[in-house]
Protein backbone atom coordinates (compact mmCIF):
# COMPACT_ATOMS: atom_id res chain seq x y z
CA UNK A 1 0.00 0.00 0.00
CA UNK A 2 0.97 3.60 -0.92
CA UNK A 3 2.19 5.99 1.60
CA UNK A 4 -1.14 7.69 3.15
CA UNK A 5 -0.33 11.40 1.94
CA UNK A 6 -0.64 11.21 -1.60
CA UNK A 7 -3.25 13.77 -3.56
CA UNK A 8 -6.84 12.16 -4.86
CA UNK A 9 -6.95 9.96 -8.03
CA UNK A 10 -9.82 10.18 -10.33
CA UNK A 11 -11.18 6.99 -11.50
CA UNK A 12 -14.16 5.80 -13.56
CA UNK A 13 -17.12 3.92 -11.42
CA UNK A 14 -20.19 3.03 -12.81
CA UNK A 15 -23.38 3.91 -10.69
CA UNK A 16 -26.92 2.81 -11.20
CA UNK A 17 -25.86 1.98 -14.76
CA UNK A 18 -24.31 5.68 -15.28
CA UNK A 19 -20.38 6.02 -15.56
CA UNK A 20 -18.84 9.20 -13.12
CA UNK A 21 -15.80 9.74 -11.75
CA UNK A 22 -14.86 9.86 -8.10
CA UNK A 23 -11.54 11.49 -6.78
CA UNK A 24 -9.56 9.33 -3.60
CA UNK A 25 -6.92 8.95 -1.81
CA UNK A 26 -4.51 5.58 -2.83
CA UNK A 27 -5.24 4.33 0.72
CA UNK A 28 -8.87 5.40 0.23
CA UNK A 29 -9.21 2.97 -3.19
CA UNK A 30 -7.41 -0.10 -1.92
CA UNK A 31 -9.54 -0.18 1.11
CA UNK A 32 -12.78 0.30 -1.12
CA UNK A 33 -11.20 -2.73 -3.15
CA UNK A 34 -10.80 -4.72 0.15
CA UNK A 35 -13.71 -3.88 1.22
CA UNK A 36 -15.75 -5.29 -1.53
CA UNK A 37 -13.38 -8.41 -1.81
CA UNK A 38 -14.38 -9.02 1.30
CA UNK A 39 -18.19 -8.61 0.73
CA UNK A 40 -17.41 -10.71 -2.18
CA UNK A 41 -19.27 -7.84 -4.70
CA UNK A 42 -17.65 -5.93 -7.46
CA UNK A 43 -15.85 -2.65 -6.40
CA UNK A 44 -19.01 -1.05 -8.72
CA UNK A 45 -21.77 -2.69 -7.13
CA UNK A 46 -20.78 -1.55 -3.20
CA UNK A 47 -20.10 2.05 -4.69
CA UNK A 48 -23.52 1.51 -5.88
CA UNK A 49 -24.78 0.56 -2.03
CA UNK A 50 -22.66 3.12 -0.96
CA UNK A 51 -24.61 6.15 -3.24
CA UNK A 52 -27.93 4.68 -2.43
CA UNK A 53 -26.92 5.14 1.41
CA UNK A 54 -25.96 8.49 1.09
CA UNK A 55 -28.89 9.62 -0.80
CA UNK A 56 -31.56 8.46 2.02
CA UNK A 57 -29.39 11.47 4.19
CA UNK A 58 -31.02 14.52 5.58
CA UNK A 59 -28.82 16.19 3.61
CA UNK A 60 -26.06 13.73 1.92
CA UNK A 61 -22.27 14.21 1.49
CA UNK A 62 -20.86 13.95 -2.07
CA UNK A 63 -19.91 10.34 -3.08
CA UNK A 64 -16.06 10.64 -2.20
CA UNK A 65 -16.74 12.17 1.02
CA UNK A 66 -19.74 9.02 1.65
CA UNK A 67 -17.19 6.74 0.78
CA UNK A 68 -14.47 7.88 2.62
CA UNK A 69 -17.27 8.01 5.96
CA UNK A 70 -18.41 4.52 4.94
CA UNK A 71 -15.08 3.27 4.90
CA UNK A 72 -13.91 5.07 8.40
CA UNK A 73 -17.38 3.72 9.67
CA UNK A 74 -17.10 0.43 8.58
CA UNK A 75 -13.70 0.03 10.48
CA UNK A 76 -15.58 1.23 13.97
CA UNK A 77 -18.86 -1.54 12.77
Amino acid sequence: MEAPYHPPVKRSVEVAGHKTSVSLEPLFWELLKQAAEAEGIPLNALVARIDAERLEADSPPGLAGAIRLWLVSRMYQ
